[in-house]
């Protein structure tokens, strides 16, 4: 496994981390192995024993799918305002975002219970380390969904 790995050249820049445009090319093979091979991606990046992988690795799966759940509830809002861009009233504003920011706190407290669950089975810094990866690719998603809507009208 490498240390520096794929989401430290990648994702950096992504998330606004180095000076300079990000390389779409590189955020394009990026985006692909998120969809494609997200857990190979985090244990590119993240150097564990073999002790440390036998307890991370279940963790890992159940957090991935609490996030998930608390995501899900992101896009359906989300889904929700592309259907009535054309006919948003104020009020269907205002509820579609009350969902996005309801959703959004059930992300981060999904995230924290993950956090707080990986840091029992790993020492600090890899369990801070586990966190900067997830941001990035986070941040990521959640550029690519800010480029991809429009402004309400």
């Amino acid at each position: 496994m490498q240390s520096g790995g794929a989401i430290a050249q990648q994702a950096a820049p992504a998330a606004g981390t180095t000076a300079g445009a990000a390389d779409p090319a590189t955020l394009a093979k990026l985006r692909e192995r998120i969809r494609n091979d997200r857990k190979g991606l985090v244990a590119q990046n993240l150097p564990l024993t073999e002790a440390e992988a036998k307890a991370f690795w279940p963790v890992y799966e159940r957090c991935h799918e609490s996030i998930e759940a608390a995501q899900r509830r992101v896009n359906r809002a989300v889904v929700d305002y592309v259907s009535a861009e054309g006919q948003m009233t104020d009020a269907h504003a205002r509820q579609i975002i009350r969902e996005v920011l309801d959703a959004e706190a059930d992300t981060t407290r999904a995230r924290k219970s993950c956090f707080d669950r990986v840091a029992k089975v790993l020492p600090g810094k890899k369990a801070a380390r586990y966190f900067q990866i997830e941001n990035k690719i986070a941040a990521l998603a959640r550029f690519d969904a800010a480029a991809a809507l429009p402004l309400v009208q």
